[in-house]
């Protein structure tokens, strides 16, 4: 821990602590976003994949951040390109998230206008809790009623997803700790309709350039949508170090 003070080998225990949700009143959901970046920015290496600008240490961090979840909320986009696979029950988690009434891993929630998802994936079938997906009304019965049959279905927003809406379901169904974890046009999303509290950045000591080989732009940690108040403050809350790799933990406003 380099701030707020300096501290050497945190155990799982320590990082548990370090980043425990704050306290706050429910029902009011707090939405934390957790990226792993380049050090100028960049939020994918040249195979399109986070895995390749992460390390150990962040993987780590990681896993504890998705065990003090209620949910894990992500754009389809990114579950499609990353496999995403059903969180798995960890017994050092189990008797906490029982006293906190949690179930016993975070649901995964994806957010997906079209659709377009495979539902023989074990995201669907392997799930030990539903996993949800968050569309629009207007989606069409041919594609959302198979969804429906091996997910929770909410419906937020007429032709676009509703973020606010969406948030708001989750915590009617008691989900208050949203976990999101991108892509970039999500988060960007997120920030701009005002919904992201705190910003967890684990920035890799690698350079990644303005674009890879045969590439255009190489996408940020938040991408597409402005922020009406751009540029926006941060407080940094907590700032740790791992062989040269830092984890950020930034509260917004």
């Amino acid at each position: 821990m380099l701030l707020p003070a300096a501290r050497e080998d945190l155990t799982d225990d320590d990082l548990d602590r370090v980043y425990a949700w704050p306290d706050w009143p429910v029902p009011t959901a707090w939405l934390r976003a957790n990226m792993v970046m380049t050090a100028d920015g960049a939020a994918r290496s040249p195979d399109g994949l986070s895995a390749g600008i992460s390390n150990d240490a962040d993987r780590r961090v990681f896993g504890r951040l998705r065990g003090l979840a209620d949910v894990v909320l992500a754009g389809a986009g990114t579950v499609r390109a990353e496999g995403y696979r059903p969180a798995k029950v960890k017994p050092s988690f189990a008797d906490r998230r029982a006293a906190a009434r949690q179930t016993p891993v975070p649901a995964i929630a994806v957010v997906s206008r079209s659709l377009d998802l495979d539902l023989a994936a074990p995201l669907f079938t392997e799930a030990t809790v539903r996993t949800i997906v968050i569309t629009t009304e207007s989606a069409l019965p041919a594609r959302l009623d198979p969804v429906a049959e091996v997910a929770d279905v909410i419906l937020a927003g007429d032709d676009d997803v509703d973020l606010h809406l969406a948030v708001r379901a989750l915590n009617e169904r008691g989900l208050h700790r949203v976990h999101a974890e991108g892509g970039p046009h999500l988060l960007g999303q997120l920030a701009a309709t005002g919904l992201l509290d705190e910003l967890l950045l684990t920035v890799s000591p690698l350079l990644a350039g303005g674009a890879y080989a045969g590439e255009g732009p190489v996408p940020r940690v938040l991408t597409g949508v402005p922020l009406p108040d751009a540029p926006r403050p941060l407080q940094l809350h907590h700032a740790l170090e791992d062989a040269g790799t830092l984890f950020l933990d930034y509260r917004v406003g």
